[in-house]
């Protein structure tokens, strides 16, 4: 008898459900067309006490026609780095219903070149999308002073797209 209580003790697992609230209506979204728009929203979401401390990575969740179903902190590191948690991206993006998603990180040295770390981090994170077939729009590096946009220098898709169409 034990033996068996034992073996259904095994058997037990966790429910998992996906479940994605948004208080937000869809007409009062903020739609997003360009990486200046994706500039203006984000730009509000970094504490200004520490922008330039430590280094963090946001992506902002769209829907098809551009609307922002939410914005998520993914990872919060040091001066010079942070880890990148492209599962975390994905469930959360899959989670909300995402079709495309923007990333964004700051440079807390205030320099908008992007380094070879955020060339590999953009390519693994476009990679990853296209097999879920949610589209990475853009990646942009935020400063106090300004962004950088993947997108507008053509580093994230050969051709210039419309951030709409999918």
């Amino acid at each position: 008898m034990e033996e068996l209580l034992i073996e259904s003790t095994r058997l037990k697992a966790a429910e998992v459900e996906l479940i994605y609230k948004s208080r937000v209506k869809v007409a009062d979204r903020f739609v997003i067309a360009s990486s200046k728009d994706a500039y203006r929203l984000l730009s509000g979401t970094w504490n200004k006490d520490t922008i330039e401390m430590r280094e963090e990575l946001k992506v902002v969740f769209l829907n098809r026609a551009g609307h922002v179903l939410g914005i998520m902190t993914n990872s919060t590191g040091g001066i010079d780095a942070t880890t990148v948690e492209i599962r975390h991206i994905f469930a959360a993006a899959l989670k909300a219903h995402a079709c495309s998603i923007i990333i964004s990180h700051n440079h807390p040295s205030g320099a908008l070149k992007p380094s070879r770390a955020d060339d590999m981090m953009t390519e693994g994170i476009k990679q990853a999308g296209e097999i879920l077939n949610i589209k990475l729009l853009d990646h942009l590096i935020v400063t106090t002073d300004g962004y950088f946009s993947y997108g507008d220098e053509g580093l994230i898709w050969p051709l210039f797209c419309s951030f709409h169409t999918q």
